[in-house]
């Protein structure tokens, strides 16, 4: 009920410029002749009698008044007008739509990066083209140099089949490659690869993954989950620095591009330095809320979250994340029944609930909010009920420990694709975030309901659910398995259809436009204990917010897909502005 309660509060908050304190001075920049759209929050349902939630909608103005990093007024046009100083910029907003900045739930930014510097097949539609775009790279690689790429789909292309070794080695001769499938979950290694890894026939499958065979039993290619993968990821040179920020610096420019202000993002703590010396040198062009992953050592945990403030705005370490399994399109994803299309598989669970329950008591007692990866039901299952162990512990154990966690655990699951019927109800009484991604309904629709039989697959990818049932969303997009653009996700919010329109996936789970838009910015913002700085247009929280071409909550579901972002501003400052 607590939580209930502070987001009655947080969707009653409007302020106009009159009731705005200007004390401190003249703004430092007034945005003026904008329909701006100062937010959307997730609530209950009126009337309390059910436990569903509804998007709570603040009211719409004209103008906003920005000085230093913050919002100190926003009304009427003649309102902020008035506040205008001898120093004061001003801005015409021409009448375009204006809404809080887009906070991407669920990122891994460096990788979105590496994706554009390394073999890019993203969108490949065949294995020919595939192969194409890594001969490219082979014949200007060093004799011996890695060759490496990421977002391969086998579902797009004809027949569906899984690529070996044997078809890359054609494209790659004598260099090792390792080439990530677009869900990260699987990997396709070359022959020069599996050689340097020293896998063999007589290899075993490491615990928690998978290293397909031929029928020889020689390794195939395909390396199943990170245990395998790192099999042969370990062996390949760690990039420096400076390879590092250029991949980042790339991230960057697409989420400016894109709208997004606000990033919750899990990438190697290398990455976070690259971060943090972008913050020093005034480079920083988004807010980042960096998870370090869940089973690092506990010590080494803490000594990471007390290397930079938490407090800061721009960047700071947040959730630890944690994985309980895969994928679907790889049938990974861990099930409690076997696939409809595998009837011998149910994915691949990366702990047993004994360990699973350790780790997480003791990241609890140390503060940390925790979230876990979990697509299938049997993952859902498993991350539930580490965080009612965890619930248990800290009760028996509060007394005494130092920085107990608060009351308001926030406890996430990320992806929360197939869920069992019984799980909604868990969700709302642990108090667990589903932390989605509705853009992965364009790609999985094709194959979902073949992967897991129809009824499953009704309370799949299931938004509408999770509030009918008040479990608070927030959403994003897991850049770059999918483009980190906002408005695909939005589109499949509220359509449940692919792109083209022809193909619809249980509409009954479809959201309006104001809920979709409240899990992509206040919701997202309450995910990492944030909505106090950000997710809505009120004076006091972070200037952070998106102008855009057209109004998205009156246009035609399909005018979604082609919105324009015209400015992004973080902080009172323009990190992007169309040309």
């Amino acid at each position: 009920m607590k939580r209930l309660a502070i987001w009655s509060v947080v969707a009653l908050l409007s302020a106009s410029a009159a009731q705005a304190q200007t004390s401190a001075g003249s703004p430092d920049t007034i945005y003026i002749h904008g329909n701006i759209y100062t937010g959307a929050t997730l609530a209950p349902a009126a009337g309390g009698a059910s436990p569903g939630l509804k998007a709570a909608i603040l009211p719409r103005t004209q103008a906003l008044a920005v000085r230093g990093d913050r919002l100190v007024a926003v009304g009427t046009d003649a309102e902020i007008s008035k506040l205008k100083g001898k120093h004061t910029q001003v801005i015409d907003l021409g009448g375009h739509f204006v809404m809080p900045g887009f906070n991407d739930a669920h990122t891994h930014l460096a990788s979105g990066g590496f994706v554009k510097l390394n073999v890019d097949l993203t969108g490949a539609n065949s294995l020919d083209e595939m192969k194409s775009r890594i001969a490219a790279r082979a014949k200007a690689a060093a004799p011996g140099e890695w060759i490496q790429g990421g977002g391969w789909d086998h579902t797009l292309w004809p027949g569906q089949k899984l690529p070996t070794r044997q078809d890359v080695d054609v494209v790659t001769g004598d260099h090792p490659a390792l080439f990530e499938r677009v869900d990260g979950h699987i990997s396709l290694a070359n022959t020069a690869a599996l050689r340097a890894a020293e896998i063999t026939r007589e290899t075993p499958d490491p615990p928690g993954g998978k290293i397909d065979r031929e029928a020889s039993g020689e390794a195939a290619g395909i390396l199943r989950e990170s245990s395998a993968v790192n099999l042969v990821a370990s062996k390949i040179p760690k990039p420096g620095p400076s390879q590092r920020r250029q991949a980042i610096l790339l991230a960057l420019q697409d989420a400016a591009r894109w709208g997004i202000t606000s990033a919750q993002d899990y990438s190697d703590w290398e990455d976070f330095l690259v971060y943090e010396d972008l913050e020093r040198e005034g480079q920083l062009t988004l807010r980042i809320s960096e998870w370090p992953p869940f089973p690092t050592a506990l010590n080494v945990l803490e000594q990471h979250r007390a290397h930079h403030p938490e407090s800061d705005t721009m960047l700071h370490t947040g959730m630890l994340k944690g994985f309980m399994d895969g994928s679907l399109g790889s049938r990974t994803a861990t099930l409690i029944k076997p696939y409809s299309d595998d009837p011998q598989n149910t994915g691949l669970a990366q702990y047993t609930q004994t360990q699973l329950n350790s780790l997480i008591d003791d990241r609890a007692a140390a503060g940390f909010q925790v979230g876990f990866h979990a697509i299938g039901d049997r993952g859902i299952e498993m991350a539930l009920q580490a965080f009612a162990e965890a619930e248990r512990y800290l009760r028996e154990h509060q007394t005494g420990m130092p920085n107990p966690r608060r009351e308001d655990h926030r406890w996430r699951i990320e992806h929360a694709q197939v869920v069992a019927t019984d799980q909604f109800t868990r969700f709302r009484q642990l108090g667990v975030i589903a932390s989605m991604q509705p853009n992965h309904l364009l790609t999985d629709m094709k194959w979902a309901v073949d992967r897991i039989g129809e009824e499953r697959a009704r309370h799949s990818y299931p938004w509408a659910e999770f509030l009918r049932n008040g479990v608070y969303l927030a959403f994003g997009t897991d850049y770059p398995v999918e483009p980190i653009a906002p408005f695909r996700g939005l589109y499949a919010a509220v359509t449940r259809k692919n792109e083209a329109g022809t193909k619809e996936y249980f509409p009954e789970q479809k959201l309006t436009m104001d809920e979709a838009l409240a899990a992509y910015t206040s919701g997202a913002a309450y995910a990492e204990f944030a909505e106090n700085d950000k997710g809505t247009l009120n004076p006091g929280k972070l200037a952070d917010f998106v102008v855009l071409d057209r109004d998205l909550t009156g246009v035609a579901p399909a005018e979604v897909l082609t919105t324009r972002v015209l400015r992004t501003v973080i902080g009172g400052k323009t990190v992007f502005e169309a040309k």
